[in-house]
């Protein structure tokens, strides 16, 4: 550091081999180390930016993940039921051989607790979840051949648990057990009528959608077949040769798909 003139010091770089305290910035090898040192400015700053962006992009996936989440919980008293539950439901592609499919709602229930809704099994299965409101609706196909109950559970639980009990229903293949059939809802539909039915345990939201298919004209069913069975390739059962599986799970696809479409909207108005 040497005087410069006012008094005000001046800092000097020296390059390797060379010892000559007057050299100032203003030479070559100053240029360079300023133009390194330039870079390593910027370059620190874009990593620091893109990082930062990263954050922020992870931070709004995240609250937007925990605002759908939450918005859900409150969908079966705040949308009308026939958004949740459509008069009409068209199911393209939904039937066996991807034939066109296509629902009529006959019947609705009041909104109520799970108690009578599951056999115990299945209800005990359910437990970790809680049970805050429940909904259910009832179809018949277009040529009234068959009925489908579907219904839409309102979990009392957090993502952990919902993505928990996800899993065990997957692992232990929960759904595909006899002994663990939601009950159908309607007059003309009885449980030994139940004879394809499909659960599906929602992680992005707290809900449960289940459906159970039968016969229309009452007959009782000796072997049901879960829908995921009743669908496989070569599945030689009266369900599944009647195009059953694809009833049950056709139709509750499509009712999930309503209640999804009714979450970003709503989470958005809540947030606002």
């Amino acid at each position: 550091m040497s005087p410069a003139a006012g008094g005000r010091p001046i800092v000097s770089l020296g390059e390797p081999e060379v010892h000559d305290e007057r050299r100032r910035f203003g030479g070559r090898g100053g240029a360079r180390v300023v133009a390194v040192a330039a870079c390593l400015v910027l370059g620190l700053g874009l990593v620091g930016g893109a990082v930062t962006g990263s954050w922020l992009v992870g931070d709004s996936e995240a609250a937007g993940a925990r605002d759908s989440f939450v918005a859900a919980r409150s969908l079966w008293h705040s949308v009308p039921v026939d958004r949740l539950f459509p008069t009409r439901v068209a199911g393209q592609g939904a039937g066996p051989g991807g034939a066109d499919r296509s629902w009529t709602r006959i019947a609705v229930a009041p909104d109520s607790g799970c108690r009578d809704a599951f056999d115990p099994l299945l209800r005990k299965a359910l437990a970790p979840v809680g049970c805050q409101r429940l909904l259910r609706a009832t179809y018949t196909d277009a040529t009234r051949t068959y009925v489908t109950t579907v219904g839409l559970l309102f979990t009392k639980a957090d993502a952990t648990a919902m993505a928990s009990l996800a899993k065990r229903f997957t692992d232990e293949e929960l759904d595909r057990r006899t002994d663990l059939m939601p009950r159908p809802y309607g007059p003309g539909f009885a449980n030994d009528e139940r004879a394809t039915w499909t659960v599906s345990v929602l992680t992005d939201a707290p809900v449960v959608v289940y459906s159970v298919s039968g016969w229309a004209d009452g007959r009782t069913v000796d072997e049901p077949q879960s829908a995921a069975e009743a669908m496989e390739s070569g599945a030689t059962t009266a369900p599944a040769q009647a195009g059953l599986g694809h009833e049950a799970k056709g139709l509750a696809d499509r009712i999930e798909r309503a209640l999804r479409k009714q979450v970003g909207p709503y989470a958005t108005e809540q947030a606002s």
